[in-house]
């Protein structure tokens, strides 16, 4: 009866919308209309040329750099992201594990940083080709937008594109400036980020550096990240541009608070997970007994070269990266000493050199009377892996490094071509797609003490995608898409096998089906209105198999479905008062037993229902504003037979205040926030699969954050 009202509600939206217009409006009244609605928003999501949203047959939301920036820390994309619907983006409360972002569902088991959805910096992927992706490594001080597309037409971006987040930043622009931001809040949080940007010579520049730390909400959660950034912009010739970007990311000694058990947050949500094997210090955690913790170097550099061919707007776009990233992992074992000689130890340690390229062509052309713009391109993305593994003791002492228990080299490459079209006439606009992608795991083991794990992977898909938009009039549009996606094991999936201690070459990729139906409204010239149901059926969906003594292993288990609809609205009311709102009903369910998880389980992970609401008020000049927050979620199961305790449903308020000044060449903001005003006790996040039933982590009471910046423009 609840997914029936909801239907109905989104129904009653499409005809709301609908029955004032009229398929026919003259070229007058188009114009009136244009004139009374916002400024239409531009996106390269999904097309991967510059397109109005409005006119994309897609679920796509754009943040901008006012919503990033200017009232938070910009430590975490998990606050700006809250307010798009189909995305949970969830602040774990443990920067050694980074954020947990899911769409539709994708992406909800991912045990440490984000799979299932692909993330992208300025054009270059910050996902591996394997799909394993860290949002840490965004730069959020100098962002211009991030772009959150979901639904049929990820699947342009190849495998793990269960949703995609794009983030962009700005270009150096006009006479220099520098500028320096000091914020900090509650648990010891403390920022310090430095820039500089302008153009000079026909070279735009952008420069930043910062430094992050906290002592953590959670027990052991302390954590210090050092960031840096760079980009430079030029037009070596005419009609072309050239974009040179780097960045480097540092994290040592990050502490991992690790999940707790339902008793244990309950008794007190920062605590760690007391260790009951620990005789010698009985109240010691896990965390602590074994020092948990993470370092992390992650250093890149990319280049994007456009030039423009001929009189039209066809163009060439070529685009190549590489970087390094290297990461030792000290993890938690209740049996240390008891460890099997087939573990590979508690002590992870990597070293991955990575790089890529995408060379692309758009032609843009007339058509049967309409425009037709195609773009043909190919994307490689390859990394390797130098990768050891040393138990996590020493004679008597823990958390430390010991002997060798894993050596191997690990390839991963992905080479995908592809092609898209659309053609627009009239009111109709097409859009089409074709990708295939040709994914390859390579393993060299070289700790033969244990057996030979040496072996490899070969997997292969071709993803169709296709939309049709009509728009009814000026201000409204509808659209139907679909699409074919697969999904394949990431390196940490193929690990290890539940039933040995090897690689996991029987692993399967999920395969799944989209589709999307929508509608885009422009109503009174001051509010927007975008709606959508949707249906995802996958096969072989990836699950976690075991968790414990400090390692995952997955299996394909059997068929789901997700069923949703999203609706997002933005109006303004006048008086400097304007709000938004974002609702999403997502049933992810099992949709064939398998074991002991029967059909109809809901998939972990996932809440049923989340919700975003802002109203905020701004003065004319932006010398001050303020909004109040609503962020609401249904509960949340955290394993798949649903029989163990599930994290309960939550609603939460947050309040903001911004102000700025402007004299002379000084420029000044402000910000104040208090999160979880009433103080609700919560699970922010929870842990799948976990085999100690340690699923839950526990997100902050009534918390705050302050700051101020000023720049100086020369």
């Amino acid at each position: 009866m609840q997914h029936r009202f909801r239907l109905k509600a989104v129904a009653a939206l499409f005809t709301a919308g609908a029955l004032p217009l009229t398929p026919a409006v003259h070229a007058a009244e188009a114009a009136e209309v244009a004139t009374a609605v916002a400024a239409p928003v531009v996106i390269v999501s999904g097309s991967r040329v510059e397109h109005s949203s409005f006119d994309f047959p897609a679920a796509v939301d754009v943040i901008g750099a006012e919503r990033i920036r200017d009232s938070q820390m910009r430590v975490n994309a998990s606050e700006a992201l809250a307010s798009v619907p189909g995305l949970v983006a969830q602040n774990r409360q443990n920067y050694a594990q980074d954020l947990q972002i899911s769409s539709r569902g994708f992406g909800a088991r991912s045990a440490f940083g984000v799979r299932g959805v692909k993330l992208v910096a300025d054009g270059i992927p910050a996902s591996m080709p394997d799909g394993q992706g860290q949002a840490a490594t965004f730069n959020l001080d100098m962002a211009e937008r991030i772009e959150v597309l979901r639904g049929p037409f990820s699947a342009v971006y190849g495998n793990h594109a269960g949703g995609v987040v794009q983030l962009f930043t700005r270009e150096g622009d006009g006479a220099p400036s520098v500028e320096s931001t000091l914020s900090g809040g509650s648990d010891g949080a403390r920022k310090l980020d430095v820039n500089a940007q302008g153009k000079s010579g026909g070279i735009g520049y952008v420069l930043d550096v910062s430094r992050f730390d906290t002592d953590g909400y959670r027990d052991h959660g302390a954590a210090r990240r050092d960031q840096a950034y760079a980009k430079l912009t030029l037009a070596p010739v005419a009609g072309s541009k050239l974009t040179i970007t780097a960045s480097g990311l540092r994290q040592h000694d990050t502490q991992d608070p690790l999940g707790v058990t339902w008793a244990t947050w309950q008794r007190d949500p920062r605590a760690g997970e007391t260790d009951a094997t620990d005789t010698a210090t009985p109240k010691r955690t896990f965390a602590d007994r074994y020092n948990t913790r993470k370092s992390i170097d992650h250093q890149q550099i990319g280049a994007a070269w456009e030039h423009k061919l001929g009189a039209g707007d066809s163009k060439l776009r070529v685009t190549v990266y590489g970087g390094n990233r290297q990461v030792i992992q000290y993890q938690a074992f209740s049996r240390a000493f008891q460890a099997p000689a087939s573990h590979s130890g508690g002590v992870v340690d990597f070293d991955r050199d990575f790089s890529g390229a995408d060379i692309s062509w758009v032609d843009v052309r007339a058509l049967a009377g309409g425009k037709l713009t195609s773009t043909a391109g190919i994307e490689y993305g390859r990394s390797k892996d130098d990768r050891k593994g040393y138990e996590n003791f020493s004679g008597a002492e823990l958390g430390v490094q010991g002997r060798l228990r894993r050596e191997e080299t690990d390839k991963v490459s992905s080479t995908d071509p592809y092609l898209q079209a659309e053609w627009a006439q009239g009111p109709w606009v097409l859009n089409a797609g074709l990708r295939h992608s040709r994914f390859k795991v390579d393993v060299s083991d070289r700790y033969l003490s244990n057996g030979n794990d040496s072996g490899g992977l070969r997997y292969r898909r071709t993803t169709p995608v296709a939309g049709l938009l009509y728009k009814v009039s000026p201000v409204l549009n509808v659209y139907a898409s679909a699409a074919r996606g697969f999904e394949t094991p990431t390196l940490n999936e193929l690990f290890y096998s539940g039933a040995g201690s090897g690689f996991n070459f029987k692993l399967q990729p999920a395969r799944s089906t989209h589709a999307e139906a929508g509608v885009k409204a422009m109503l009174g010239g001051a509010t927007r209105i975008d709606a959508a149901l949707f249906q995802v059926r996958t096969d072989d969906e990836l699950v976690v198999d075991a968790s414990s003594g400090g390692r995952t292993s997955y299996r394909n288990a059997s068929k789901t479905l997700r069923r949703g609809a999203e609706v997002s609205a933005d109006t303004n009311f006048g008086h400097g008062f304007s709000a938004r709102l974002a609702l999403t009903a997502l049933r992810a369910t099992y949709d064939q037993a398998f074991g002991s998880v029967l059909k109809g389980s809901r998939l972990p992970g996932v809440p049923n229902a989340y919700a975003y609401a802002e109203l905020a008020w701004q003065l004319p000049s932006r010398a001050l504003g303020a909004a109040v927050e609503t962020v609401a979620a249904a509960r949340v199961y955290a394993e798949d037979s649903n029989t163990e305790k599930s994290a309960p449903g939550y609603a939460i308020v947050n309040l903001r205040v911004t102000a700025q000044q402007q004299g002379g060449s000084w420029r000044f903001k402000q910000f104040a926030r208090l999160n979880n005003a009433a103080g609700r006790t919560y699970v922010g996040s929870v842990i799948v699969g976990d085999a100690n039933k340690r699923y839950y982590e526990g997100a902050p009471g009534r918390n705050w954050q302050l700051g101020a910046s000023a720049q100086y423009q020369f």
